[in-house]
């Protein structure tokens, strides 16, 4: 019963990944067109993944909560 707890509590923290490798590949994000609102797109990607960042950490909060009791 704890191992099938761990593999879906594990499942969901693998969205935490996400940020990472959007974060951690800079010549994906390292030019300065399209501009948004005068913010090259090298500096508004990375303040788009701070909300994404949030969002996803609060989703696998919710999501895995109840698991850890």
């Amino acid at each position: 019963m704890l191992a099938r707890k761990r593999r879906s509590t594990a499942a969901w923290h693998g969205l935490l990944a996400l940020p990472f490798v959007g974060l951690l590949w800079v010549p994906f994000y390292n030019r300065s067109a399209p501009a948004l609102a005068g913010f090259p797109y090298f500096y508004w990607y990375q303040f788009v993944w701070i909300g994404l960042s949030a969002g996803l950490t609060a989703i696998v909060y919710f999501a895995t909560r109840d698991h850890d009791r």
